[in-house]
C-alpha cells in the first residue's frame, strides 16, 4: 500500500496481457481527475481488488479524495497478481486487510522478501508451480543533489529473474538436476509452457512496479517514467511480459522538485532492475517453494 498524503500525479504502462486491475484511469493523460491518493497492490487474483475498498474507507474517513457535490472520493489505482496455488486458495486479501495496512504505513522503507502482496510470488514457470523459485517484494531508490527516485516491486514472474549486467538467472524455471533451467534460451529452442496443448493454460503470472519520485511531472511525463519502468522490468525478467504475464507499471510524482525527465527516466528503469532482483534475493521459501537463497549452488 503506497499512501500519498498530498496526493500524486500518476502514470501507468500496461505490457502484460493477462493483467488486472481497478481504478487506473485516473493515470492516463485527459482524465478529469488529476491526482491519485493511493495506490494498491494485492495478490489474489481478482478477488484481491477487494483491498482496495479499505484503502479507499481508510482515505474517505480522513477526507481525503477529489472533491465532489456528495462529498470526496478516494482514487486509489489498484493491480493485483495471481498467487492463488500458493498456500489456500481461500486466503486472499480482503477490504479489511486493505484498511489494516493503511494503519500499518509508515514513511520507513518498505519489508522485502515475501511480504504484503509478494507472499505468495513465485518466479520461473516454465515447468509449472512445482519448479518454480520464491519471488517477493524488493525495493531500490536514487538521490541526485534534491531529486529522489524509488522503485517498488512485487515479483511473480513467469519468467527467470536475471542479473541485469550479466544475465545470470538468480531465481527461476529449476531444472532436475539442480540449477536454474534457462527459459528463454529453453522456449526459443522450443520448450512450450507446462499445460499448453493440453488445454490448460499455464499459471497466471504478474510482475507490479511502481516509480516513485518528488520531481515536478504532469502525466504524459509520468506515464514516459512508467515506461521506462518497463525498460528495467525487461533488464531483470526473461522472458517479460509474456501473454499470460499481468505486468503493470505505476509511476507517482509529487511535483515538488525540479528535473529533467530523461535524468528521472534514466533512473527508473535501472531501479526497477535493482528492486526485481532484490524481489527474489530477500525472498524466503514458503509451501515447499525454494527461495533462491535456500537452494545449493550449481
Amino acid at each position: 500500500m503506497i499512501l500519498c498524503s498530498e496526493g500524486a500525479v500518476a502514470g501507468v504502462d500496461l505490457r502484460g496481457g493477462a493483467t488486472g486491475t481497478r481504478g487506473i484511469d485516473p493515470c492516463r493523460p485527459g482524465h478529469l481527475v488529476e491526482r491519485v491518493d493511493a495506490i494498491c497492490l494485492a495478490g489474489g487474483s481478482s478477488f484481491g481488488l477487494a483491498a482496495a475498498g479499505g484503502v479507499m474507507r481508510f482515505l474517505e474517513e480522513r477526507g481525503v479524495g477529489f472533491p465532489t457535490a456528495a462529498g470526496r472520493v478516494p482514487i486509489v489505482p489498484s493491480a493485483i497478481l495471481y498467487d492463488l496455488g500458493v498456500g489456500e486458495a481461500g486466503e486472499r486479501p480482503d477490504e479489511g486487510m486493505g484498511y489494516a495496512a493503511c494503519v500499518a504505513a509508515s514513511s520507513a522503507l518498505p519489508a522485502e522478501g515475501s511480504v504484503g502482496a509478494g507472499t505468495g510470488a513465485t518466479v520461473g514457470k516454465l515447468r509449472g508451480r512445482a519448479h518454480s523459485t520464491k519471488g517477493g517484494v524488493g525495493h531500490a531508490l536514487a538521490r541526485r543533489g534534491g531529486l529522489v527516485v524509488a522503485a517498488l516491486a512485487v515479483v511473480n514472474a513467469f519468467g527467470d529473474v536475471v542479473d541485469p549486467a550479466t544475465g545470470a538467472v538468480l531465481a527461476g524455471a529449476r531444472a532436475d538436476g539442480g540449477g536454474f533451467l534457462g527459459s528463454e534460451a529453453a522456449m526459443a529452442n522450443g520448450l512450450l509452457p507446462l499445460g499448453f496443448g493440453g488445454g490448460r493454460s499455464p499459471e497466471p503470472s504478474t510482475t507490479l512496479v511502481v516509480v516513485m519520485t518528488n520531481a515536478h511531472l504532469d502525466r504524459e511525463a509520468a506515464c514516459r517514467v512508467a515506461a521506462a519502468g518497463s525498460t528495467g522490468m525487461c533488464r531483470a525478467i526473461r522472458p517479460v511480459q509474456a501473454r499470460f504475464d499481468g505486468d503493470v507499471v505505476f509511476a507517482l510524482a509529487t511535483g515538488a522538485e525540479r528535473a529533467a525527465l530523461d535524468q528521472v527516466t534514466a533512473l527508473a528503469a535501472g531501479l526497477v532492475g535493482e528492486a526485481i532482483v532484490r524481489g527474489v534475493t530477500q525472498a524466503s521459501g514458503r509451501h515447499g517453494i525454494p527461495a533462491a537463497a535456500e537452494l545449493p549452488l550449481a
